[in-house]
């Protein structure tokens, strides 16, 4: 019980760090603003660690955060494979395909009220279909290799990023729209300098929705086959066998893998609508 008193304390002295930084003088600075995370990260490791082993709870159940680093650090190798077969070649490229075909047809459903009608309907109907259903299928179709992994994601990420753009193209208003009328401009036109950018804000809403949306695509679809590599077959078969400190290895790469992919996105946005309202005054 003398490493719970220990995680216990440890929890006192990070969250009496915090509260000192967060109502600091220097707390809108971007040190104090990293230092924050970081240090309840931090804090939260510490103590499963120390409840973990002052406990003594089964590794089978819950490993502590050293064995789990132990495993990453040995099997960097095998998780670097597993890593390039599943974020690279299946999320990424799905997630390209999936975006890109879904930003063509927004335009297109801008160009057609009959699309319109027709097609943005079934955007309800395919988001209620359960990915452990439709990853099968998609597993005979197109193989055990990376494509199918790819073809998950682009059917999970294509409607919600359908539904985000044309949301967009429409934030314009009957005024603005006028006022491009009065100088002759084309649709073309019309889109690139006035409906593109209102539309940027909720683009990117898509694009980061989706971010998600891939990785755990193509994770669960090599559950239901795969070839010997990749993130979503290591957790399979290592729970198989028990090695928990590989499973939490993989989740690991995946937690990473999806924030610095969300990161990536947050900052295009950033960089990209640094006009719009909620960027103003240094947010």
């Amino acid at each position: 019980m003398t490493l719970v008193m220990f995680a216990v304390l440890l929890w006192a002295v990070g969250f009496g760090v915090n509260v000192m930084l967060a109502n600091g003088p220097a707390r809108d600075t971007g040190a104090v603003r990293l230092a924050v995370p970081l240090i309840f990260g931090a804090t939260m490791l510490g103590m499963w660690e120390l409840i973990v082993r002052g406990t003594q709870v089964p590794t089978v159940i819950l490993p502590p955060p050293s064995l789990i680093a132990a495993s990453f650090v040995g099997n960097l190798s095998t998780l670097w494979g597993d890593f390039t077969q599943t974020i690279l070649k299946g999320a990424l490229s799905g997630y390209i395909i999936g975006c890109g075909a879904a930003f063509l047809t927004a335009l297109l459903v801008d160009r057609s009220d009959y699309l319109r009608r027709g097609l943005l309907p079934l955007g309800n109907f395919m988001a209620a279909l359960p990915i452990v259903g439709t990853a099968p299928i998609l597993v005979m179709w197109f193989g055990f290799g990376w494509q199918s992994k790819a073809a998950v994601v682009v059917l999970m990420v294509y409607f919600p990023m359908l539904v985000n753009t044309v949301a967009g193209l429409s934030e314009t208003s009957a005024m603005q729209r006028d006022l491009m009328r009065t100088y002759a401009a084309t649709w073309g036109q019309s889109l690139w300098t006035l409906r593109l950018p209102a539309a940027l804000p909720f683009i990117f809403n898509g694009l980061k929705i989706s971010s998600t949306l891939a990785l755990i695509g193509a994770i669960v679809a090599e559950f239901f086959g795969s070839p010997t590599q990749g993130l979503g077959f290591r957790i399979s078969t290592s729970i198989g066998q028990l090695d928990l400190g590989m499973v939490w290895s993989a989740i690991l790469v995946s937690a990473l893998s999806g924030t610095a992919f969300y990161g990536l996105v947050a900052l295009a946005e950033r960089r990209m609508t640094f006009w719009h309202a909620s960027y103003r005054g240094g947010r």
